[in-house]
């Protein structure tokens, strides 16, 4: 299924998966995908942020917030949920498939497709500044 992901976006869905873990969460939803994502310090991500006036330590603060941590419980898998599956399939339709899949590419699916994690984003780019 990823086989047009390069390494870099394959460590950020990892990493991904990894933040669920790390917050007793048994799904993988777009906070945590934007927590991998800033985590990864890629640096046309680090770049757009400048760009828009901000840090990858400023999100990641308020991100850590909003997440929270779920209760203990037994690992028995961890779901994807839809909003991961449709950004996914948006980078991948996005990007040429002579080139692999970025970070990039996941971030700027990401806030396209809104919810928590790219509101969270706008509330602290101004919003003529994101693209």
């Amino acid at each position: 299924m990823f086989t047009r992901f390069g390494p870099a976006a394959q460590r950020v869905l990892r990493s991904a998966e990894q933040a669920c873990r790390n917050h007793n969460h048994y799904y993988i939803g777009a906070a945590h995908l934007l927590l991998a994502l800033l985590e990864e310090h890629d640096a046309a991500i680090e770049r757009r942020l400048a760009e828009d006036g901000m840090s990858s330590s400023a999100i990641l603060g308020s991100l850590r917030r909003a997440i929270g941590t779920g209760d203990e419980r037994l690992w028995e898998g961890i779901l994807v949920t839809p909003r991961i599956s449709n950004i996914v399939r948006a980078a991948e339709l996005a990007v040429p498939e002579s080139r692999e899949i970025a970070p990039d590419d996941l971030y700027v699916a990401l806030l396209a497709d809104g919810g928590l994690a790219a509101e969270l984003v706008r509330s602290l780019v101004p919003a003529s500044a994101i693209r």
